[in-house]
């Protein structure tokens, strides 16, 4: 744990751009929607300012971006969906005001409601001055690439935005989960389904100025990248998927080593990689012990931790730690 705090903090201060929240008012939306062990897994956990900045010292984290996870706010009917999205937003916006320089906000959209999603969008980064945003990768089984979502990508490339993809379960997930939480296996692979068809849909083509950022350590597409741009090949499209892969971002949250980071390496740059803790879903004790694997890891030199752990998100986001 001193080993982690003393590297990161010895290259500038990480900044954790897979960091959640969970505000008392959006854990009694999730209780009264039913969703009190989120995506299968066994609770709702406990999160706080207080004990976020906790291991966010521990861990040599300047900077957490914050974001709420899934199942977000798309449940309940679309006037709840957008009152949700707002509140926490509005929450969200208000614990980095009141830690200057330690948090940053990632804002939720109500999707699948694409005008209400513009319309919160434009108030999460004009008034509440969020840094960007997260989307989950499916709707009601509508993933992002989908022709319905067109409005809300150009707007997203208009703006300029960083967005953080976020898995969530699929419409099979109960029953293809094997008992399991979801985030074990099926949220692995609704990230890889959902920047499948973000590329072979040349949604990254049409909006380049949307970054987006693939979370832990690429999901499956390091292993994967090479049969999607064959099978695109084989389907007779021309959509360059190994370039399109090379030019999104990713963040190392979850058990990025031994095998997942190199893994994502043999595809991208290391100036494509940002740290995440994914805390509180990953538990304190499990985040400090990843972070310190990183930090010790021979799988990236000095500077490769360096931009890994702040110097790609402070370009990224334009912000200082």
């Amino acid at each position: 744990m001193a080993a982690a705090a003393q590297d990161f903090a010895g290259l500038g201060g990480a900044i954790d751009v897979h960091a959640h929240y969970i505000t008392p008012s959006y854990r009694r939306a999730l209780v009264a929607a039913g969703h009190t062990r989120p995506d299968g897994m066994p609770a709702i956990p406990e999160w706080s300012p207080g004990s976020a900045l906790a291991l966010m010292d521990a861990t040599g984290v300047a900077t957490a971006m914050l974001s709420v996870s899934s199942p977000g706010v798309s449940f309940g009917d679309a006037a709840a969906r957008a009152a949700l999205a707002r509140t926490v937003n509005t929450e969200g916006a208000a614990v980095a005001a009141e830690h200057p320089g330690r948090f940053g906000l990632l804002a939720s959209l109500p999707l699948p409601d694409v005008r209400a999603a513009l319309a919160e969008l434009g108030y999460a980064l004009d008034v509440l001055g969020a840094d960007g945003v997260i989307l989950l990768t499916n709707h009601d089984g509508v993933y992002l690439g989908d022709g319905g979502f067109e409005p809300l990508m150009a707007e997203l490339d208009r703006r300029g935005t960083v967005v953080l993809l976020h898995p969530t379960s699929p419409a099979c997930g109960e029953r293809t989960a094997l008992g399991f939480p979801r985030p074990m296996v099926e949220f692995l692979f609704d990230s890889t389904r959902a920047v499948a068809e973000l590329v072979l849909r040349r949604v990254t083509e049409r909006y380049p100025r949307i970054r987006f950022v693939v979370p832990h350590a690429g999901a499956a597409l390091p292993v994967t990248a090479d049969r999607i741009a064959a099978f695109a090949r084989m389907s007779g499209t021309d959509v360059d998927v190994l370039a399109a892969l090379r030019g999104l971002h990713y963040d190392v949250a979850g058990a990025a080593l031994p095998r997942a980071l190199p893994a994502l390496l043999a595809l991208v740059a290391p100036d494509r990689l940002l740290y995440g803790s994914d805390h509180p879903f990953t538990a304190a004790p499990v985040v400090t012990s990843l972070a310190a694997a990183l930090a010790a890891t021979d799988a990236l030199d000095a500077a490769g931790k360096h931009m890994m752990t702040s110097g790609n998100a402070r370009a990224l986001f334009g912000r200082p730690a």
